[in-house]
C-alpha cells in the first residue's frame, strides 16, 4: 500500500471540495439570510485540513495501483461525508446533532435523500442550496470530476476511474483517454442540468426552486426545497418534467455519450440494458396507474395515472421525490415500488439500487439454468445483445448480489436490535442502500425520530450502495492488506 501517494490525493482531493462551500456563501450573501459564517468556517477547516494532508508528502509523483484506488475512493466518501457535515454542525439553523449533521451530509453525498431536517420551508436559501449541490456533486460522483483535473497534478487517474465504477462493464471506455472520459461524462451531466433546470423554470417553479430542483433530478437524489417535496408546487406540468429528466438520468451515461457523438438517438432501443430498464420502469408505472384507480384510491382516471407515473418513475430510479405519502396507498402498491428500488437505474447512471443490467443477466442466468434441466449437455451462452457475456462477468455479478443479500440482512437485523419494528426497519435499510430515501412506516417522512445508531449504521449502507458492495468491502478482506 503506498500510503503517501494515498495522503497526498486525499489532501488535493479535500483541498477541491473545500471550494463547494463558496457557492452557498454566495448564495447567502445574494438573499441576506445570515447564513454565511458557517459555510466560510467550514471552508477553511477543509481546505487547512486538506492542506496538511498534503504538504508533508507533496513531493511524492509515484503512479497509485488499482488497491490504492479503493483506498482513496472509501476514505475521499467517508472524509467528505464528514467534512461535508461541518456547515449543519455550525449551523444554528438548523441547529444539528453531529449523528445528524452526519446523516445528512452522507444522504446527500450518496443520492440517497434521506432527510432528518423537519422545517426545510424555513431555512436559510444558502443552507437549501447547499443541501441541492450535495446531493449534485454526489450524483456522478467526485472521483469522475477529478479524474479530470488530477492528471494536470502528475497524477494518473484510471485506478480512480476502475474503484469508483466497479459494475460490469467497468473496463470500457468512452475515449481513449481516462481523462476524456470524465470530461465527456461532466459535459453531458452539466447540459441535462442545465436543460433540467430551463424545463422546470418554464414549467412553473421559480429559479432559485429550478436550480435546487434540477440538482436533485440529474443527480436522482430526491432531496427538494420544501417539506412537500414536489407535493409543494401541485403542478402536473412540474412533475411530467420530472419524470422525463429522472428516465434520462437514470440510463447509462455511456449511451447518452454515444448517442450525442453519432447523433443517432436510436442507439438507445438497441441497447438491451436500456429496453429493460425502460420496460420495468413504464409496466411497474402503469401497474401502480391502474392499482390506484381500481382501488378508489383516487376517483379521477388522469390523476391516478399521474400520480402513478411520477411515484414510480421516482421511487424505480430511487430519486425518492413524493407528491403524495405513498405509504399509505394500498400495501401491496407501497411495497412493489419499494421493491422496484431494488432494481433501480441502469449501470454508468446515476440511479441506485442493484443496477438494471446486474438483474438482467441474473434472469438470463436462471432462465439458462432452467434449460440445463432439460438438455444437461448443452452449452448455452449468456448474451446482451449480440455479445456473448465472459463467465467472470456472471460470477462477479452473483458474487455482488451474494454479497448485497448479506450485507442487506445484516444492517436489517442490527437496526431491528436497536428498538425499531421490523417493517421500519426493513425499508429503511432499502431505503438506504439502494440510495431511495423514503421509506415506509417510521421512514416514510423522514429520518428524525430514529435514535444515533440506527443512523450510523444507515450511513454505512448509504455508503455501501452508493460504492457497490465491492469497493467498500474490499477493504474489509485480510487479503487486501497482504502484501
Amino acid at each position: 500500500m503506498n500510503f503517501s501517494a494515498v495522503q497526498r490525493i486525499l489532501g488535493i482531493l479535500l483541498m477541491l471540495f473545500s471550494f463547494t462551500m463558496l457557492p452557498p456563501i454566495v448564495v447567502s450573501v445574494w438573499y441576506a439570510d445570515g447564513a454565511m459564517p458557517p459555510f466560510a468556517i467550514a471552508f477553511l477547516l477543509t481546505f487547512m485540513a486538506g492542506a496538511i494532508f498534503w504538504a508533508p508528502v507533496q513531493g511524492q509523483k509515484r503512479e497509485l495501483r488499482l488497491r490504492d484506488g479503493f483506498m482513496v475512493v472509501v476514505m475521499f466518501w467517508t472524509v467528505l461525508g464528514l467534512t461535508g457535515s461541518l456547515p449543519f454542525t455550525l449551523a444554528t439553523n438548523p441547529h444539528m446533532s453531529l449523528t445528524d449533521a452526519v446523516f445528512e451530509s452522507v444522504s446527500g453525498l450518496t443520492t440517497t435523500g434521506a432527510t432528518v431536517i423537519i422545517g426545510l420551508d424555513e431555512l436559510p436559501r444558502s443552507v437549501l442550496y447547499y443541501r441541492q449541490q450535495l446531493q449534485w456533486l454526489g450524483g456522478m460522483g467526485i472521483i469522475v470530476l477529478a479524474v479530470a483535473v488530477l492528471p494536470m497534478l502528475g497524477i494518473g487517474g484510471m485506478q480512480l476511474y476502475r474503484a469508483e465504477t466497479p459494475g460490469p462493464m467497468k473496463d470500457s471506455k468512452l475515449t481513449p483517454r481516462i481523462t476524456e472520459t470524465a470530461k465527456a461524462l461532466w459535459y453531458i451531466y452539466l447540459g441535462l442540468t442545465v436543460v433540467c433546470t430551463l424545463a422546470y423554470w418554464a414549467a412553473g417553479m421559480t429559479l432559485f426552486d429550478a436550480i435546487g430542483h434540477a440538482f436533485s433530478t440529474i443527480a436522482i437524489g430526491g432531496y427538494s426545497t420544501h417539506d412537500a417535496s414536489m407535493g409543494y408546487f401541485d403542478n402536473t406540468l412540474v412533475e411530467m418534467v420530472a419524470v422525463v429528466f429522472l428516465l434520462i438520468s437514470g440510463a447509462n451515461f455511456a449511451l447518452h455519450f454515444t448517442a450525442w457523438s453519432r447523433r443517432m438517438p436510436l442507439v438507445y432501443f438497441a441497447d438491451s440494458e436500456f429496453r429493460f430498464y425502460l420496460s420495468i420502469q413504464l409496466g411497474v408505472a402503469l401497474f401502480v396507474a391502474l392499482a390506484l384507480y381500481l382501488t378508489d384510491s383516487y376517483q379521477d382516471p388522469l390523476e391516478a395515472f399521474t400520480l402513478g407515473l411520477f411515484q414510480a418513475v421516482s421511487i424505480g430510479t430511487t430519486a425518492g421525490f413524493t407528491t403524495a405519502d405513498y405509504s399509505l396507498w394500498p400495501g401491496f402498491i407501497a411495497i412493489t415500488l419499494l421493491f422496484t428500488s431494488f432494481v433501480g437505474g441502469c449501470a454508468g447512471s446515476t440511479g441506485g439500487g442493484i443496477k438494471a443490467i446486474r438483474f438482467l443477466l441474473l434472469i438470463k442466468q436462471g432462465m439458462r439454468e432452467i434449460v440445463r434441466l432439460i438438455h444437461p449437455s448443452a452449452e448455452i451462452p449468456i448474451r446482451i445483445g449480440s455479445k456473448s457475456v465472459q463467465r467472470r462477468v456472471v460470477e462477479a455479478v452473483w458474487g455482488f448480489f451474494a454479497l448485497y443479500v448479506a450485507s442487506f440482512t445484516f444492517m436489517y437485523l442490527a437496526l431491528a436490535m436497536t428498538g425499531l419494528d421490523l417493517m421500519t426497519s426493513f425499508s429503511a435499510v432499502a431505503a438506504s442502500i439502494n440510495n431511495l430515501g423514503p421509506g415506509l412506516a417510521g421512514v416514510a417522512l423522514n429520518y428524525a425520530d430514529l435514535n444515533d445508531p440506527a443512523k450510523w449504521i444507515l450511513c454505512f449502507a448509504m455508503l455501501l450502495g452508493r460504492l457497490e458492495i465491492f469497493t467498500l468491502l474490499v477493504l474489509l478482506t485480510p487479503a487486501y492488506w497482504q502484501k
